[in-house]
């Protein structure tokens, strides 16, 4: 992951990454008890995977290699859409 963090001149951001992927996790399990806690945290990691599929749209990578952000940012776009109903 550093390697590919220092390849996309990212390599400041590693450690806010991680925490933003935990904390976005741990409120998507939590929110099953909390409901805007489901919310927030699904909203903020298909954020956070919009930004790293603009980040591989901007280094040119291949529709191979960005296919997990787009795959997840759907998973997190879909349930934010279904924790609002």
């Amino acid at each position: 992951m550093k390697d590919e963090l220092r390849r996309l001149g990212m390599q400041n951001l590693g450690r806010v990454i991680v925490v933003c992927q935990f904390l976005g996790a741990t409120g998507l399990l939590l929110g099953f008890l909390y409901n805007p806690l489901w919310t927030a945290a699904s909203f903020g990691l298909a954020l956070l995977m919009l930004c790293g599929l603009a980040v591989r749209i901007r280094s040119k990578d291949s529709l191979w290699v960005s296919l997990p952000a787009l795959f997840y940012m759907i998973v997190n776009s879909y349930i934010f859409y279904y924790s609002l109903g």
